[in-house]
């Protein structure tokens, strides 16, 4: 089958989309021409693994066609994508596709060894493909075309050494980014991100590393989950015994979702009351037996979030109380309670050890100690929101929690960022109020903070263009040109600048705001709400009443003192000792981001540095810099040769 003139390897992976090193079958190697590929070179006693399972037609271009010989199907992964072949369909391969070979779950990945003077001008890869899928020579050649398209970047960063504005650790700052386990909930971290270098992954975190251990029951909320991609990437999940994935996902997928389920799994999408709203929260709850983690985050449960796209995660442990004294709460506790009692999930019984048979739902939950919570949650759910219910949920939550907290002075009339991956349909109006509630608080001497001035920290037409992916990122990055090109909004604008954490081409998926004065930080919140009304909610009625039509959730990071107990663990043997932790309670936390020279901790003070992903303070656009929008036609060519839309 295989002759001298080889032009690729189907590569086996394991569960995880990783290469496997271990797997008993080896690389198979591909020629020029047709290449018969099945149980014949698959060295395996499947049967159900035909014989002639399909046909790698492989050129020297690095490009190859697939065409499924037998009955049992194929799937391909391309740009985060899963298209699925059936008896002699057909696909055309580009290098780092990875196909899967069904029934049996054999993954191989695509890889074109075609040399670059083999390949000529006018057959150049011209496709953006997923992270996941990048060669080592593939990804070599992106970042080379990168670097010739996108100099910008490089230029910027050469000056300020060049000035002595700033030093290789701080230009790098996520380097020294490491956090004890003991402190981890007191602050986020970034998701790793795969083509970018291993220092920009600093404490970066993946979903294999958040699910793990001997979990008992997992909550996983969400806007879009692909099921395939969450087995392959986290295989902890199938050996859970009860798992329930709320969800955002409509008619189409969901039907997908039922078939491809475990058995163990149940499927819930909350109701949507109002027109026009989404379950858009993203959060784990894993319940273990010493415990229960909660986790908030970003992304949602495809692959290309969590490989691609700048995004953050926040996680704490909590203990399960003293059985015989469940009357302790607090604001985390009733805010979670309430927001989980809105998503009117089916509830099921689980059979817990030292607990016995438990109903899951939402008043479970109160069956653990919050005391140490380190931060405070932010929801929304949809509904008209009036009486006790006005300050419980969307921007009016954040005021009223912001109200009740005192900051330093430093914050008075202190700037705003709005930083998000979608844009709703505003107003001048609605961001004059949404503004009075980001500014609340008060300083040490009772004096109100004032408002502060915002700035919105989006992504430009080049920034898009130069990414990763190319235009293909624009389309997470949904801002329609009739809510992005509104005159008002004009003097909102700043760059997307991420030279400290390595993350300028991975585009933003990521949300936050927050309130700062040069790198210290009065509050930050990390969020799945985008900046709509959607979202946060708009004042109706003479403001008695705040209509929301998404679920979102956030968590809040506020100047607090350091709480007993933040350093509690489901997987780690529940407490550090004494010798592990370097904090006192009672300390006031003082918020900051990896950019801050400041003098670390003192008697009264527990430094937090936060990774905020973009630079502060944040550029303004310039004259030529044109806001990202997903429904203009762009010419220009991106990094891998393709203009938008495709």
């Amino acid at each position: 089958m295989f002759t001298s003139s080889q032009v690729g390897f189907l590569v086996p992976l394991s569960d995880n989309l990783e290469e496997d090193g271990k797997s008993s079958i080896p690389k198979i190697p591909l020629s020029e021409g047709p290449n018969c590929v099945g149980r014949d070179c698959i060295p395996v006693t499947d049967k159900r693994l035909s014989r002639k399972h399909l046909t790698i037609t492989a050129t020297c271009t690095g490009s190859a066609d697939v065409v499924v010989e037998g009955t049992n199907p194929v799937v391909i992964r391309s740009k985060g994508e899963r298209k699925k072949l059936l008896s002699r369909e057909r696909w055309k391969l580009g290098s780092g596709d990875i196909i899967e070979l069904i029934p049996g779950h054999y993954l191989f990945k695509y890889v074109s060894t075609a040399r670059k003077d083999e390949t000529s001008p006018g057959n150049k890869q011209k496709r953006p493909f997923s992270e996941e899928s990048i060669t080592d020579k593939g990804q070599m050649h992106g970042k080379k075309k990168a670097r010739e398209v996108c100099q910008e970047e490089a230029s910027e960063m050469n000056m300020l050494h060049n000035n002595g504005q700033e030093t290789n650790s701080s230009a790098e700052a996520i380097r020294q980014f490491r956090v004890p386990k003991h402190k981890l909930p007191l602050t986020f971290r970034l998701m790793r991100v795969r083509e970018l270098p291993a220092w920009a992954n600093s404490e970066a975190v993946s979903i294999s590393d958040v699910i793990q251990g001997n979990v008992l029951v997992a909550i996983l909320s969400n806007y879009m989950v692909d099921m395939d991609w969450l087995l392959s990437a986290c295989p902890t999940l199938k050996r859970i015994p009860n798992v329930l994935v709320i969800h955002g996902e409509g008619d189409g997928t969901m039907e997908y979702m039922k078939r491809s389920k475990l058995a163990n799994w149940i499927l819930h999408k909350p109701s949507l009351p109002i027109a026009y709203g989404t379950h858009h929260s993203k959060a784990m709850l894993l319940v273990y037996p010493t415990g229960v983690r909660v986790i908030v985050h970003t992304a949602n449960l495809i692959s290309i979030d969590w490989n691609n796209k700048s995004q953050g995660l926040w996680m704490q442990d909590f203990p399960w109380k003293d059985q015989n004294n469940l009357g302790k709460d607090g604001g985390f506790e009733n805010d979670l309670v309430d927001y989980l009692s809105a998503l009117k999930w089916p509830e099921f019984t689980v059979n817990i050890p030292a607990f016995g048979s438990c109903k899951i739902n939402s008043s479970f939950f109160k069956k653990f100690d919050y005391s140490s919570a380190s931060v405070r949650l932010i929801a929304s759910v949809p509904g008209y929101h009036s009486g006790s219910s006005l300050r419980k949920w969307g921007h009016m939550k954040l005021r009223t929690i912001l109200q009740e907290c005192t900051f330093s002075k430093e914050f008075q009339k202190s700037p705003l960022i709005y930083q998000f991956s979608s844009l709703g349909s505003l107003d001048e109006k609605w961001m004059t109020e949404f503004a009075s509630s980001m500014s609340a608080g008060v300083t040490d001497d009772k004096k109100p903070l004032g408002i502060g001035e915002p700035m919105i920290v989006w992504p430009n037409v080049e920034d898009v263009r130069c990414s990763l992916e190319g235009y293909a990122a624009g389309s997470a990055i949904p801002g329609p040109s009739k809510n992005v090109e509104k005159e008002f909004l004009k003097k909102y604008w700043a760059r997307w600048k991420a030279n400290h954490t390595g993350r300028c081409r991975a585009m933003p998926h990521i949300k936050t705001f927050l309130r700062y004065n040069g790198q210290s930080l009065a509050w930050f919140l990390l969020t799945s709400s985008n900046l709509s009304k959607a979202a946060w909610g708009t004042l109706q009625k003479n403001n008695s009443q705040l209509m929301i039509r998404s679920y979102e959730l956030g968590v809040l990071f506020l100047p607090s003192s350091v709480k007993r107990g933040c350093g509690f663990s489901c997987t780690n043997n529940g407490y550090p000792s004494e010798d592990e932790t370097s904090m006192h309670e009672g300390k006031k936390i003082k918020l900051v981001t990896l950019a801050w020279q400041g003098k670390g901790n003192d008697d009264s003070s527990e430094v937090i540095k936060l990774p905020v992903p973009y630079e502060l303070p944040p550029k303004p656009y310039s004259p030529e810099d044109i806001p990202w929008s997903w429904d203009r036609r762009y010419t220009k060519k991106d990094i891998y040769g393709q203009v938008w839309p495709r």
